[in-house]
C-alpha cells in the first residue's frame, strides 16, 4: 500500500498503539506500527491525520542550503556564505570571519565540504568548552564526539565520554553553552536530581534563556544544510 513520501513506516514490536512522530530533520513523519496491526489500518490512521501532518510540516522553518549568499548563524553570529568557484584549484579551502564563511573551490556543489568544515568547527568548540567547564567542577572529559542526532542534543556516559549534535553550532551562544553545561554536570550526577540542576545552573552563562530556547526552538537547528 502506497503512502505519501512524507510518511516513513516504522514497525515496532514494543509500541502499543499507532503513532505519528515528526522528524524535523527529514521533514517527514514516522508512522509507528505496532506488531499485529495491518498496514490497511495504519494507512487509514495516517489519512485521518493528514491535515494535522500538513499543518505541522508547514510550520517548520524554511530550509537553508549551504549556497552562495546564504546567511547562517554560527556560534551566535550570522555569517554570509561566499563561494568563489575556480576550476583551476586543486582543493577546497574554507575560512570563517566575523561576518562570512569564505569558500574557494573547484567543486560545483561544495555543500558537503562546508558541512564537514562546520562539523569540525563544532567539535573543536564543544570540546574546548566542555573541558573548560569540567575543570571548574574538578572532573575530566575522556573524549568528545559530534554526531547528526535527531532527538538528543547531547549525552554523557558513565566513563566521561561526551557526545553532542554538531548542529548546536547554529544555536544562540547561551543555548550552545547551556547544553555543554548540562552534559558536563552529568559528569558528577548521571541523573536529573536537584544536585545536578544546581551544577548545571552554576556552569551556565545564561541558564534560563539557554534552556528555554532549546526547548522552544531547538528543532530550528535542523533547517540548515
Amino acid at each position: 500500500m502506497d503512502l505519501p513520501t512524507h510518511i516513513i513506516v516504522k514497525n515496532s514490536a514494543r509500541a502499543r498503539r499507532l503513532a505519528l512522530r515528526l522528524d524535523p530533520k527529514d521533514r517527514a513523519f514516522h508512522l509507528v506500527v505496532p506488531k499485529g496491526v495491518s498496514m490497511r489500518r495504519a494507512a487509514a490512521f495516517a489519512e485521518e491525520h493528514a491535515s494535522w501532518m500538513r499543518d505541522r510540516l508547514n510550520e517548520l522553518p524554511k530550509q537553508v542550503a549551504f549556497d552562495d549568499g546564504a546567511v547562517i548563524p554560527v556560534l551566535g553570529k550570522n555569517r554570509v556564505i561566499r563561494i568563489d568557484y575556480d576550476e583551476g584549484l586543486k582543493r577546497t579551502d574554507i575560512t570563517i570571519s566575523h561576518t562570512h564563511i569564505l569558500v574557494s573551490t573547484n567543486q560545483s556543489d561544495p555543500s558537503a565540504r562546508i558541512k564537514r568544515f562546520l562539523k569540525a568547527l563544532a567539535k573543536d568548540e564543544l570540546e574546548a568548552l566542555s573541558r573548560e567547564k569540567a575543570s571548574i567542577i574538578g572532573k575530566k572529559v575522556k573524549a568528545v564526539t559530534v554526531r547528526d542526532t535527531k532527538s538528543r542534543w547531547g549525552s554523557c556516559s558513565h566513563d566521561g565520554n561526551l557526545s553532542y549534535s554538531w548542529r548546536l553550532i547554529f544555536a544562540p551562544y547561551e543555548s550552545f553553552d547551556y547544553v555543554v553545561a548540562h552534559e558536563v554536570a552529568h559528569l558528577k550526577h548521571l541523573d536529573h536530581s536537584t544536585a545536578f540542576w544546581n551544577i548545571c545552573r552554576a556552569l551556565s552563562d545564561n541558564f534560563i534563556d539557554g534552556q528555554y530556547w532549546m526547548r522552544e526552538h531547538g528543532q530550528e537547528l535542523m533547517r540548515y544544510g
